[in-house]
């Protein structure tokens, strides 16, 4: 009769913290940051600490819940959060990395192209140097690659020419053998053109950009060889296009430095 009446029997206990990350209760729910940070936390406990601070189902709801919000945490690589971590634990004053374990992680993030390790201009307290963070210019590294494609579909062409349309012959041939000789035949032999005649070009270039830390302008610079010409190492001189600024480029720790007075 109680469940009838709109009531609940009497010896039944109501939680209602049944999904505490799905309160409906403004004064309850936790902000996006939060729900983050205890998530990072339970994950440094249990790998570095070997505990617990939560049960399976507390973390799979947690999870859940940072999935619905949107929030990119959950769906960093092992490494990145690694490093989301690590960097936690420095700041609460219990560090689970050395410097230089930090700064090898760092910079593998980095050459993979993690953004959570991209920085803007900083001063480093250790070396009292001020630097800007590198990352790769993937455009004009495509675009560097165009020029060897336009040649390697010219001498496709020929080539055709050559054979009396004897290629286009057979890219126009039914279904779906005119498919497979397209894909596994006529692209992959002009990707593998275009690479050789590239390769033969530039060797191990890669292009790299980032903010002045003087001014903020983002300037790029290349490195590789060219035309077996090296362009000058792991490290490049580059003059800021706005502020005139010297910038020390290095390709390997992949750093803007401002160099020191008597280097300029």
């Amino acid at each position: 009769r109680d469940w009838v009446a709109g009531e609940a029997p009497s010896d039944e206990v109501i939680d209602s913290k049944i999904l505490p990350y799905c309160s409906i209760d403004k004064k309850d729910k936790k902000t996006l940051g939060e729900l983050e940070q205890e998530f990072l936390q339970a994950l440094q406990a249990f790998y570095y600490e070997k505990k617990a601070i939560m049960s399976n189902e507390e973390f799979d709801n947690l999870k859940e819940e940072l999935m619905w919000e949107g929030s990119s945490v959950v769906m960093l690589s092992p490494d990145e959060q690694k490093f989301l971590e690590a960097s936690m634990a420095y700041v609460s004053g219990n560090p689970i990395l050395t410097d230089a374990e930090f700064d090898e992680l760092k910079l593998r993030l980095k050459k993979e192209g993690s953004s959570i390790v991209q920085e803007g201009p900083r001063c480093s307290l250790r070396s009292r140097k001020v630097y800007s963070d590198l990352n790769v210019d993937y455009f004009k590294m495509f675009l560097l690659n165009v020029p060897a494609a336009v040649i390697a579909l010219t001498l496709f062409f020929f080539l055709d020419d050559l054979t009396g349309f004897e290629i286009t012959y057979l890219l126009e041939l039914p279904e779906p053998f005119s498919f497979i000789f397209t894909w596994f035949a006529a692209l992959p032999l002009i990707f593998w053109l275009a690479q050789v005649i590239t390769n033969a070009i530039l060797k191990d270039f890669l292009i790299l950009k980032g903010p002045c830390p003087n001014c903020g302008t983002e300037n790029v610079s290349f490195f590789g060889t060219i035309l077996s010409v090296p362009s000058g190492g792991s490290t490049n001189t580059v003059k800021c296009s706005n502020c005139g600024t010297t910038l020390v480029y290095d390709s390997r720790s992949r750093l803007i430095t401002l160099p020191e007075p008597r280097e300029a």
